[in-house]
């Protein structure tokens, strides 16, 4: 059985001055997020969660999966990394998290 797993929205970065000089028309920070926004991705499906970036979810997708199935990666806590979608100039930052059974169950 695999975990459910929480990915929260950490930040939202934006950098202007990256934008003024490489870019062609003025961007802003990314609006699909807002931070403290929170999607659940459920183990046994590992969909990506309605609502979501679909060009974020093909960055995070490889972590969603790695902790889902109870892996860990180094440097971070045990169950949690924090990762960064791939937009050099408005990029976001998430927490990725698995869903321990206890926690799920509400205990």
């Amino acid at each position: 059985m695999r975990a459910d797993v929480r990915i929260t929205v950490l930040r939202r970065l934006f950098h202007d001055d990256l934008v003024a000089e490489h870019c062609t028309h003025p961007w802003v920070a990314c609006r699909r997020f807002a931070e403290g926004d929170e999607f659940i991705v459920p183990g046994d499906s590992l969909d990506v969660p309605e609502g979501f970036c679909s060009w974020a979810w093909v960055d995070l997708n490889r972590y969603v999966v790695t902790l889902a199935r109870g892996g860990n990666f180094a440097g971070s806590k045990p169950g949690r990394t924090v990762v960064s979608c791939s937009d050099g100039y408005r990029p976001v930052v998430f927490l990725v998290e698995r869903i321990e059974p206890d926690e799920a169950a509400g205990t």
